[in-house]
């Protein structure tokens, strides 16, 4: 009895009916109404893991779980396992249902991660061949169709024949006789086709009245010539009902072989709609999925999780916001420590307490019946067996009860309900409204001690509401005790509807009454009486509470300060990552031009080799040929990373050694001191004796006096920063631009491309001649800002001819 009263102070069915309104159907919406609370935890967890499938499936389905087609058909079932008839339109529901069900089966079982649900329809038999049989039957009216039976063709065959044969004579009757005939209309008296004949012209038509206006000024008539039809019609028409009754009798006898399959499959369809309502009714109240936390006796030291409630709004307080334009819901926070079993809350009168009790309240019933609860994630709470609350005023003038009486009669059915479990501490929550009241203040606080403190022992956790100061002193008695308090803003003198957790809270009784109009005089007076003591109390607690707000105020701009810094570093962040980017581009082009550049000196210096290959070359196209390789050698070609030398190797006379920096194998002609004349092919070249290497990769040794040198100038010049990476001075055909026969404002736009093209030197052409071209490039490099310098080419180059330029 306990367990429904609660349910009643909380208005349940309110949510309930609320939560009927998202059901597809009408088995779903009956459920919705009459919502069963599990009794075992086992029984919430798969409650609840239906609502988040199916809230996955809403997302991610177009249109959600498909609940078309599907009725209640449960009288129908129960009707044909009794023999009795079934009508078209029952028989077509049963039809849709089948078909809406199978619908939904394959939505389920086409969807990933839904282990609950596929279980659900694992079993679903959703008998196909029924629906054909009863869709061949049965059309969209409800109707048995002429498919039905061979027999049932016949019969309504006769019927239409029969029809316009009558339909036929009596038009020609009322054309022969227009003047008798009241209105040229065929009706119909007890299923027999008449016509509305005049009463004054009735010889005029002779046969059977049936049936007369209320003026007596018109007779309905069946003409003798058509009464034996309109027999052989009633005749027509009873053989087809029998027909219709023997094909629905037929599919009745299917339906009922297979009831229990059936009703299992309404069944199904009514948790699977039940779990789309709780999923879709979560979502519009912007909920989150639960977490229930052990809140068992543990062992010392054991950590144990809080209660965590944040942003709690009320769900009927959200309904009626949005859709009766109600006020703002302002939401409560909830942070309660395992070991706590008795919370009280005080402060002022319409502060919004009760509603801190009925919140919690539906949060943790709707948690059990597989509804998310309207929180910020995390959810965390504990399961609760019993809900049982004293809210509001049991006052009765029937049962003579005051409100004293009626507070104590219903707590002492708590108190039953709690003893009903027969254990040391019942997992219950206890929620008492203003407990101890109505009543001496002094009799009635010590009674509202010692309930609360055997509530301590007796449930898992009790919050109540009071206004006696001695309540509020027994957190400092008991570590079970915890203080609350709804802050009251001294300001507007007004309740801001927040719970404060640790500090007791100030009734503010003479404050409200000043604000709702009572005398000032009065209120001065009431203040006098209450005596400094108490004055200070409330000005201590008054203290706090501006403690309180100026820590959550720091708190926020805390918060605030550090979302700023996060957005700041995730801006920096991604701003590095571009510049790195195009740092590796740049790098990545320049490595690419170097490369394109290097290939082409390759291809040029194999042009001078196959040149000097072709026909009988002179020894000064020899010499030539060499100086153009040291000069493209020494310019573009890195210097060769020294190979780990292997000692005692000194090249003589005839050795065949290897040139690195060249990639050319030689023969050794003259041996000096420090160089070596050497010749490859038909060339002739003077090279250091430490730039070679025998074919074993043997090198010469420096002496040591020489390294020790060597040594010291690379420390002399080990501070000093290398230097840039930049492209070769190579000249190829992509880097090489003849000008010679333009105009300088030609050569200009010719010389500027060059420049935007390329990352090294460019060699202008422009020749000789007059000197206006050479003197205009010259002016015009000058000028341009990404020219570092400018020099006439080497000799072998061009000379004063040709010009190369620099590029920043």
């Amino acid at each position: 009895m306990i367990q429904q009263e609660t349910l009643n102070l909380l208005e349940w069915s309110r949510l309930c009916q609320h939560l009927a309104t998202f059901a597809a159907t009408k088995l779903g919406s009956i459920a919705a109404q009459h919502l069963v609370i599990p009794a075992t935890k086992a029984e919430t967890l798969n409650l609840l893991a239906q609502t988040q499938e199916t809230y996955k499936l809403e997302s991610s389905v177009s249109g959600g779980l498909p609940f078309a087609g599907i009725q209640d058909i449960g009288e129908s079932l129960e009707r044909s396992s009794i023999f009795g008839l079934l009508s078209g339109e029952e028989l077509l529901n049963i039809s849709t249902t089948l078909l809406g069900a199978r619908s939904l089966r394959r939505a389920i079982e086409n969807s990933e991660d839904v282990p609950t649900l596929m279980a659900l329809v694992a079993d679903l038999r959703t008998y196909p061949e029924i629906e054909k049989e009863i869709y061949r039957c049965i059309d969209d009216r409800g109707k048995v169709t002429e498919r039905a039976s061979p027999k049932l063709t016949d019969i309504r065959e006769k019927i239409r024949s029969t029809r316009d044969r009558i339909l036929d004579i009596l038009n020609k009757m009322m054309s022969r006789n227009s003047s008798a005939i009241q209105e040229s209309v065929i009706t119909q008296r007890d299923s027999r086709y008449v016509l509305s004949v005049k009463s004054n012209y009735k010889e005029h038509i002779p046969g059977i009245v049936h049936d007369a206006s209320t003026s007596g000024a018109t007779l309905f008539i069946e003409p003798q010539s058509t009464v034996q039809m309109n027999n052989a019609l009633r005749q027509f028409l009873r053989q087809e009902q029998a027909e219709e009754e023997a094909v629905r009798r037929k599919l009745t006898a299917l339906v009922a072989e297979v009831q229990d399959d059936l009703e299992q499959l309404v069944a199904t369809c009514t948790v699977l709609d039940l779990a789309s309502a709780r999923s879709r009714y979560s979502y519009w109240l912007e909920a989150n999925p639960p977490t229930f936390i052990d809140w068992s006796d543990a062992e010392p030291g054991t950590p144990q999780q809080n209660i965590t409630l944040r942003n709690l709004r009320h769900p009927l307080l959200v309904w009626q916001n949005k859709n009766e334009e109600g006020r703002e819901v302002i939401p409560t926070h909830l942070s309660i420590d395992p070991k706590i079993r008795v919370v009280a809350i005080t402060g002022p009168n319409t502060g919004g307490k009760t509603v801190t009790l009925k919140t919690l309240a539906l949060a943790v019933l709707m948690s059990k019946v597989g509804l998310f609860v309207p929180a910020r994630e995390p959810v965390e709470l504990p399961w609760f067996g019993q809900v049982l609350a004293d809210i509001g005023d049991e006052q009765s003038l029937q049962q003579s009860l005051s409100t004293f009486s009626g507070h104590i009669r219903r707590i002492g059915r708590i108190l039953d309900a709690l003893d009903e479990e027969g254990v040391e501490q019942a997992n219950a929550l206890v929620l008492l409204d203003e407990v101890g009241a109505g009543t001496d203040p002094s009799e009635g606080s010590a009674l509202a001690i010692a309930l609360l403190k055997h509530l301590a022992n007796s449930a898992k956790l009790t919050v109540a509401t009071t206004h006696f100061g001695e309540l509020k002193a027994l957190k400092y008695q008991d570590d079970r005790f915890e203080n609350a308090s709804v802050e009251f803003d001294d300001v507007l003198l007004a309740p801001t509807y927040r719970l404060l957790w640790g500090i007791p809270g100030r009734s503010n009784a003479l404050t409200i009454a000043s604000r709702l109009g009572l005398q000032s005089a009065i209120v001065e007076d009431a203040q006098r009486y209450i005596g400094g003591i108490s004055q200070d109390i409330n000005g201590v607690i008054a203290g706090l509470e501006a403690q309180r707000r100026d820590q959550e105020e720091k708190a926020k701009e805390a918060s605030r300060l550090i979302k700023q810094a996060e957005f700041f570093y995730q801006q920096v962040t991604a701003k590095a990552q571009v510049l790195k980017e195009r740092e590796r581009e740049l790098k990545q082009a320049q490595e690419d031009a170097v490369q394109k550049m290097l290939l082409d000196a390759k291809s040029q210096v194999a042009q001078v080799i196959k040149q000097l290959q072709k026909g009988t070359p002179t020894g000064q196209d020899a010499q030539l040929a060499t100086d153009r390789l040291n000069k493209l050698a020494e310019k573009h070609l890195p210097p060769a990373e020294p190979k780990k030398k292997k000692p005692g190797f000194m090249p003589k006379v005839g050795d065949r050694v290897r040139i690195p920096r060249l990639g050319q194998t030689a023969e050794v002609l003259v041996a000096d001191s420090d160089d070596l004349t050497v010749r490859f092919g038909i060339m002739k070249m003077i090279v250091s004796i430490y730039e070679i290497e025998s074919l074993q990769g043997q090198k010469v040794e420096r002496e040591e006096k020489q390294a020790k040198e060597t040594s010291k100038t690379k420390d002399k010049t080990k501070a000093q920063p290398a230097p840039a990476l930049s492209a070769p001075a190579v000249r190829t055909d992509s880097t090489t631009f003849d000008i010679r026969g333009t105009r300088v404002a030609e050569a200009e736009i010719v010389i500027d491309r060059a420049i935007s093209a390329n990352y090294g030197p460019i060699w202008i052409i422009h020749g000789h001649g007059t000197g206006k071209l050479k003197e205009g490039v010259h002016a015009y490099l000058k000028r341009h800002d990404r020219i570092a310098k400018f020099e006439p080419a080497e000799k072998y180059d061009g000379g004063a001819g040709v010009t190369v330029a620099y590029p920043k």
